[in-house]
């Protein structure tokens, strides 16, 4: 614990010192804090507790301490006193555990010293990765030390992309263009759960100042032009556009001057100014309206920006909002242009602009529009129109209006109470939407969730258990639609939790087995089977006879593994 007490007591016993008195003050002052630690996980160990579990245990409440009790000039000392790397810095970094814990005291110390020499370093090490170098004297340039990265140190290569969310990392542009790259490489290679599970801390990162962001959106702006992952650069980019504005970040003029829109001022300062203030206005929208009516309209990309478009659902969709009927059809057109209008461009240049679905598209959007906002029209009067709203959410613009729609109607705290029909007809509209739209059903399975989890309290208990029946049928229905792992997973979450009636659980899984039949992939099999195997459900739905679905799965399952085995 104190690598230098045996040079000390070597002075002290040469200048006299008794070793009684040594053995005296150890004993008193001496509490063994890291020894009582080690033999209480032993303890923990010997009453069945797994080690691992253990070892994390200790660690947390160690990283915590160290959070809380941080002190950045004690830190720096190590440079300024001792002048050279300490051993102990390059074995924390070859942990995941202790990096986690210099990227969490970077963003709180960033002016620190050595916390800051210790991401450079990562970041070195992370490059020497890529590049396939190891063992090499690398200069840092945030202190006038040299660091010897060794193997060992990158044993564990599984942290580059760890760094995102140190604000470090967004003060030098060498060292944000390596955590960018890297970043970028994640979100693209691991599909859709890899983006939602990685965006919030990539977001974080990009929006940590105007300079990271404008480089960031530069380069994915540039990479969003080629014909291979073109597309998925810039859904990334607008997914950040997005994140910046729920921070209250006005990115707009930076979204605008990346895009198309310096080609074309007077379109740029009609956009710029909505964007800026978050809300659309007729007179802009004219201008809007003049050049995409005309011959010769602007790239129809200028107008297919997330949040230009989220604008529209609130004016057209929004129950009570409130659009002059004198331009109302300026509205419809450019959202309907916007989504249906389809441009062949060669070499730079537009040589086709493919109209056919706009005029359609403009209708259904108009004929919803006059059904969701019609303040006269309730639940019985929406019944009676069900075919035609079936028609309209064919289109995946109104099926997205009706979808927003439908989430602001059901949100008002008095709808269910008011409510009589087993299924009302805003739930069941979900149901068409998703079996119209598969690149919906994130959308509608959130939806269903945050109803799920709502505590609707002016219901009596026996409403509140037939109201999640209902949404749990609607997730059911959403699973034959081929959403499956999703909508499993977030079940085998409340079971797990507790913290849902295990009646409701035993509903969803007797609705499961019903619709479901072999064969099954390993994923669904994995997330299903220990659902069933719970005392709990399983005990309470098998059927006595011929057909006890419950058995049958099992036992299907069963056969398959030990016929792979």
């Amino acid at each position: 614990m104190e690598p230098a007490v045996f040079n000390t007591l070597k002075t002290y016993f040469q200048a006299g010192g008794s070793p009684e008195h040594v053995i005296q003050l150890l004993s008193e002052n001496y509490s063994a804090v890291a020894q009582t630690v080690n033999l209480l996980a032993e303890w923990l160990i010997q009453m069945g507790v797994e080690p691992a579990q253990v070892q994390e245990r200790v660690e947390n409440h160690l990283k915590s301490l160290l959070i809380k009790h941080f002190d950045p000039q004690k830190a720096d000392s190590i440079f300024t006193v001792e002048g050279e790397t300490p051993a102990w810095l390059e074995q924390m970094i070859a942990h995941t555990t202790w990096r986690d814990l210099f990227y969490k005291l970077a963003e709180a110390h960033p002016d620190c010293l050595m916390l800051n020499f210790t991401v450079k370093v990562l970041m070195i090490t992370q490059q020497l990765i890529t590049d396939g170098i190891m063992g090499q004297t690398v200069p840092c340039s945030s202190s006038l030390l040299t660091v010897c990265v060794c193997p060992q140190l990158i044993s564990d290569a599984g942290y580059q992309g760890e760094i995102t969310s140190v604000s470090t990392a967004c003060q030098q542009l060498e060292v944000f263009s390596r955590v960018l790259r890297t970043s970028l490489a994640t979100l693209l290679d691991g599909g859709e759960d890899n983006l939602e599970k990685n965006l919030p801390e990539f977001a974080k990162m990009v929006c940590h100042g105007e300079h990271t962001y404008l480089f960031a959106q530069a380069m994915m702006s540039i990479m969003s032009q080629e014909e291979q992952g073109g597309s998925a650069m810039r859904r990334i980019g607008q997914e950040v556009q997005k994140s910046a504005h729920q921070r209250g970040h006005d990115a707009s003029q930076i979204t605008l001057a990346l895009g198309t829109a310096a080609a074309y001022p007077r379109a740029c300062q009609a956009l710029g100014a909505m964007l800026s203030k978050g809300a659309l206005n007729p007179a802009d929208i004219t201008v809007l309206f003049k050049m995409f009516s005309s011959m010769d309209p602007p790239p129809v990309e200028l107008i297919r920006v997330p949040a230009f478009l989220d604008l529209f659902m609130q004016s057209l969709f929004k129950p009570g909002s409130k659009i002059n009927q004198d331009h109302k059809h300026k509205y419809i057109h450019i959202l309907a242009y916007a989504a249906s209008v389809v441009e062949t461009w060669k070499k730079n240049k537009r040589v086709n602009i493919n109209k056919d679905e706009l005029k359609s598209t403009s209708k259904a959007i108009e004929t919803v529009h006059n059904l969701c906002c019609n303040e006269n029209k309730g639940a019985t009067e929406l019944v009676a129109e069900l075919s035609t709203l079936y028609q309209c959410i064919r289109f995946p613009v109104v099926a997205m209006g009706v979808l927003k729609w439908v989430d602001w109607t059901v949100s008002e705290p008095r709808y269910f109470q008011l409510q009589t029909d087993h299924t009302p007809v805003h739930l069941a509209l979900l149901d068409e939407i998703s079996t119209c739209h598969q690149l919906l059903h994130p959308q509608v399975l959130h939806l269903l969730i945050k109803l799920f989890e709502t505590e609707h309290s002016q219901l009596d208990v026996m409403e509140q258990m037939e109201l999640k029946k209902t949404l749990l049928d609607r997730m059911v229905h959403l699973l034959s639609r081929g959403y499956v792992l999703p909508v499993v997973g977030y079940i085998r979450k409340c079971l797990e939790k507790l913290n849902t009636d295990i009646s409701l659980i035993r509903y969803f899984v007797t609705e499961v087995l019903d619709v479901i039949a072999p064969p099954y992939t390993s994923d669904f099999v994995q997330l299903f089977l220990p659902i069933l195997e719970n005392d709990s459900i399983a005990g309470t739905i098998r059927t006595e006879g011929e057909h006890d679905p419950v058995a049958e799965f099992i036992a299907h399952c069963k056969s398959n593994f030990i016929m792979m085995n």
